[in-house]
């Protein structure tokens, strides 16, 4: 946990750690019942809290790379202001 910790803090927005089973299911996420823990479930959301777009992965295949997310919350921040 503290390492979670000294990484999330910089960053400026929450991280989660520590998922539980029940959390896991409460986001549709897959659940990596021979290694008992939880595969990358990634979101974006507006302002407000709604999910804006997701992914769920069971591999590396499919997840959000940090560069493509940057570009397209510019993008998206782009929309909002016209």
């Amino acid at each position: 946990m503290e390492n979670t910790q000294a990484l999330a803090a910089p960053l400026g927005f929450p991280v989660a750690h520590s998922v539980t089973r029940a959390d896991a299911d409460r986001l549709g996420a897959w659940w990596d019942d021979s290694r008992n823990f939880i595969q990358p479930s990634e979101f974006i959301l507006s302002r407000r809290g709604k999910v804006m777009m997701s992914t769920y992965s069971n591999s590396p295949i499919g997840r959000m790379e940090p560069e493509e997310t940057l570009t397209l919350l510019r993008y998206l921040n782009s929309q909002r202001q016209k």
